[in-house]
């Protein structure tokens, strides 16, 4: 069963090279319990040696890693799936190339793309952004109303994105999400490993 609650995204822009593996470590003993590796910014080969790096941790941790966009990384590598978004390469056929035993996860942001990226065979989904964001990924929010709009369209574990910290996760009290997904509250944080354990124990008094 795939466990979602806390879905740490790594955001190697805001940390330095030296920080980033351990950072990634500490997320792990804090208590993520599925790490997305999202690189805009790099060269195929750049990307390939971070996430052999990062497969490296979480496969000592058994935690899940999850490969943003890039099918072909996540493969060579033998990640445990990949994350699309709606102007990635569609889920089905995600689905198709990552083979029915990896994980495909997709971001959506309305019922309609909910149902679809469910019926293409995503086995999760990251919904949002729920507050604007300090990362350089564009966002559109998406309202708490829509959040569990989606929640009771779909039978796969729905997470929320966007913003998300121990002191704003309240509003999303009631909506029946599987876990949240985290970039800046654990990455810029001088200490992830305490930051990703208090934001799981925040979301799960929720």
């Amino acid at each position: 069963m795939l466990d979602t609650t806390l879905y740490f995204i790594t955001d190697s822009s805001s940390v330095s090279a030296e920080k980033f593996l351990p950072s990634v470590e500490a997320a792990c003993k804090g208590g993520a319990t599925i790490i997305q590796l999202r690189e805009k910014n790099k060269s195929t080969r750049e990307y390939l040696e971070l996430a052999a790096n990062v497969h490296e941790i979480t496969a000592r941790y058994k935690v899940p890693l999850i490969i943003d966009d890039r099918v072909d990384v996540a493969l060579a590598i033998g990640a445990e799936g990949v994350h699309v978004g709606q102007t990635d390469m569609p889920v089905a056929m995600a689905r198709k190339l990552m083979g029915p035993n990896k994980i495909v996860g997709a971001t959506t942001k309305t019922v309609p793309q909910a149902l679809e990226a469910y019926k293409q065979g995503a086995d999760y989904l990251g919904v949002g952004a729920i507050y604007p964001t300090t990362t350089k990924v564009v966002t559109i929010l998406t309202s708490v109303e829509t959040l569990k709009e989606i929640v009771k369209a779909v039978p796969i574990p729905v997470n929320a994105i966007g913003g998300l910290n121990k002191e704003n996760i309240g509003v999303l009290r009631g909506t029946g999400i599987a876990g949240i997904c985290a970039v800046s509250a654990i990455q810029k944080s001088s200490d992830p490993e305490a930051a990703a354990r208090e934001l799981k124990a925040a979301f799960l008094a929720l």
